[in-house]
């Protein structure tokens, strides 16, 4: 959907946030669809589409319904919009649930069954052997978990957990209906049963299928008419006041318990389920007819992550490229002798993260070293980065750690990371009320033996500080000892210590919320003057989202002055392309084995080039509502790895999708060109930059 501009003077337009971010979701779907990649990684991909989009439900159509029921204040408008908005992304949301179930049922299964693995959708469809196998197994390891609970209209009205996978049961007794739901027992028993095998067929069924086969077991007396399953998502954001941190942690606890209690934001259900059924089901839970949406006979199928491999000999997923261990980082002080020298950039997950723990360490250990900050948004369990920190500071370092409370989904994370950091003598800032801190910064600060400031390190990342996700998302981080990037991120410190009370100029990095805005206008505008004045102006942008329509504006006036835009948008995109005020933006869409999640700007400035890396998307929430920090790349030969970086990601013809004026994801593919997979293909470029460095 294109939306109008508030302004009625301008004709620039732009996609809804929703629609574009349901448009990337089923390019993520898509990968379940291409069968050059292994099976089990493509039931992996259905898994994510569907995790993606329950999120999606508990988050953004969750505030949409409030938005709709006026249980919110907002701008005149703005409901009818959410209305208006909640039925299109039901249509597309029903459009995309139908494409995975062509995907699944005419591509997927197949597969499985040629590779001698047969998974049971249908209790129809089971070998005689099978069905007395799981009628005991029933018996003895799924029977004595279930607890069936009368479901009676404005009688008894039962509180239905977020997320969780219950079966509606109809039965007959004496030529009346009586009503029940059963949760179904995940915790104590498998979703995926395996069954013996026949010759050399393996078997798998669901174990929502055991039941329906045996639940007249349960009752007695009754005739079983008809069982379905359902699930509910619940709004899972939470709104935290602008209060104290003290009341701030209370009131975290206490709306993080409560997560689970939300306002309903979806009821999906099997569409198989008869209508006078689901009536029945809907005026008993008190569902409204929005939140109604149409799900496969299987429901929760993110738990297909789960699905077991019978065949040992399978390959599930492709060969990923491997971390780069450089030696030459490894060895005592290496880390600090490096970047003392010459600025270091890291792309993960090509290069090993256990580079950023030895950066760590050497702190730890180094006697110049006096103080270490770091913030904390979203971090492992068990995190080596933590314990890290807790050595330093029990190695006599001040550790000071800015923790994010609000990241959502990680609060309870975060919050217990804190308090044992806490307990270990490491200075914790918590949130600041009213403003998220997302930047991936790090510090470490050294004196000389005179007490003065020695050479100290700085490193900005676009990802956060975890070893797991550094395994999985690409991202980049720069190491420096600049004294005045150092001096900047000292300030950023002082400034979070004091709450963001103190007004604070920055030299160098440009920091959300300060000079962010500001210096993204100048640098267009200098592209803008150059095209104008008939030189080359190109922009290059990679990013996660964007969505702010003041920048977008700035985008759309620049290709109108000729300069050349290529954006790398992973996800929500709200600017439209191939329009008259966009003719010369493009924007390309990657989705393949890593989650790309740097954020990389590149302004031709003429051919004297700049390059920025930092942690902010052009999101609304970014650029006004969180504390970002983007660097400079200074350093001309790093500044080049990002260009050939980015101008290989723009020639992928495997996994890069063109995204036109109707949000459709376009593949690049050409036949008669070479294959260019950007993601394995700057691996390789990595790994010849090192061998060049051994010569």
């Amino acid at each position: 959907m294109k939306q109008n501009l508030p302004s009625e003077n301008s004709s620039y337009r732009y996609f809804s946030r929703d629609l574009s971010w349901l448009s990337f979701n089923y390019r993520v779907l898509l990968e379940a669809d291409d069968d050059s990649l292994p099976i089990y990684e493509r039931i992996n991909f259905v898994s994510i589409f569907t995790s993606n989009l329950e999120e999606f439900y508990k988050v953004r159509v969750a505030e949409h319904r409030a938005v709709a029921a006026g249980l919110k204040k907002v701008e005149r408008g703005e409901r009818s919009e959410s209305i208006r908005l909640l039925k299109e992304i039901t249509q597309e949301t029903n459009r995309q649930l139908a494409e995975r179930t062509r995907i699944f049922e005419e591509g997927i299964l197949p597969t499985l069954r040629m590779n001698h693995i047969i998974f049971y959708q249908d209790p129809e469809e089971m070998e005689e052997v099978h069905k007395e196998y799981l009628h005991h197994y029933f018996t003895e390891e799924i029977f004595p978990y279930l607890l069936p609970v009368p479901i009676k209209k404005k009688i008894i009205r039962s509180f239905l957990r977020d997320n969780r996978l219950y079966m509606a049961v109809r039965l007959k007794r004496k030529s009346k209906y009586e009503y029940f739901f059963i949760k179904l027992p995940y915790s104590k028993v498998p979703r995926f049963i395996e069954l013996p095998p026949l010759g050399e067929n393996s078997y798998i069924a669901y174990m929502e299928d055991v039941i329906q086969m045996y639940i007249g077991d349960m009752f007695p007396g009754y005739e079983p008419e008809s069982c379905h399953c359902f699930k509910i998502s619940r709004d899972a954001d939470i709104f935290v006041d602008n209060i104290a941190t003290n009341e701030l942690l209370a009131q975290l606890k206490q709306k993080v318990r409560c997560r689970k209690n939300g306002a309903i934001s979806r009821f999906l259900y099997d569409w198989h389920t008869p209508q006078d059924f689901l009536d029945y089901l809907t005026e008993a839970f008190r569902i409204k007819s929005n939140e109604l949406v149409k799900g496969d006979r299987h429901l929760n199928l993110e738990d297909l992550h789960h699905l077991p491999n019978p065949n040992p000999h399978l390959q599930t997923e492709e060969e990923r490229p491997q971390p780069i261990t450089l030696p030459w980082l490894e060895g005592k002080n290496a880390m600090f002798h490096h970047v003392g020298g010459k600025d270091l950039l890291l792309f993960y997950p090509y290069h090993s993260f256990g580079h950023f723990i030895h950066f760590l360490y050497e702190a730890v250990h180094d006697p110049a070293c006096t103080d270490i900050m770091i913030t904390q948004y979203r971090v492992a369990e068990n995190s080596a980065v933590i314990n890290t920190l807790i050595a330093a500071a029990q190695n006599g370092k001040r550790v000071t750690v800015f923790v994010e409370l609000k990241a959502r989904f990680d609060e309870e994370n975060n919050l217990a990371t804190a308090q044992m950091m806490e307990a270990a003598g490491i200075h914790i800032i918590y949130s600041i009320p009213g403003l998220k801190v997302h930047a991936k910064v790090a510090l470490i600060l050294c004196q000389n033996k005179r007490g003065g400031r020695a050479r100290s390190y700085a490193y900005i990342s676009t990802g956060n500080f975890n070893e797991k996700t550094a395994r999985l998302y690409a991202d980049i981080g720069l190491f420096t000892c600049n004294s005045v990037i150092v001096e900047d991120l000292k300030k950023l410190f002082d400034m979070l210590r004091q709450r963001g009370e103190q007004p604070v100029t920055f030299k160098r990095l440009l920091v959300a919320k300060f000079n962010l805005i500001p210096e993204l206008k100048k640098l267009i505008e200098n592209e803008r003057r150059l095209a104008r004045n008939g030189k080359s102006g190109h922009i290059i942008l990679k990013m996660n989202a964007l969505q702010d329509p003041l920048l977008i504006d700035e985008l759309y006036k620049a290709s109108e002055d000729g300069v050349q835009i290529d954006l790398i948008v992973r996800g929500i995109c709200c600017l439209i392309p191939g329009e008259s005020f966009s003719a010369n933006i493009r924007v390309t869409r990657i989705v393949d084995s890593f989650l790309e999640h740097a954020r990389v700007w590149f302004f031709a400035n003429n051919g004297a080039n700049k390059l920025f890396i930092g942690s902010p998307d052009w999101m609304k929430r970014n650029l006004y509502r969180r504390i970002e920090v983007v660097t400079p790349v200074l350093n001309k030969e790093l500044k080049q790895q990002l260009i050939d970086m980015l101008h290989i990601q723009l020639t992928d013809n495997c996994k890069a999708c063109r995204v036109d004026n109707r949000l459709q994801n376009i593949f690049k593919s050409r036949p008669e060109e070479a294959s260019i997979r950007s993601q394995y293909y700057f691996y390789d470029y990595l790994l010849q930059k090192e061998k060049q460095k051994k010569k």
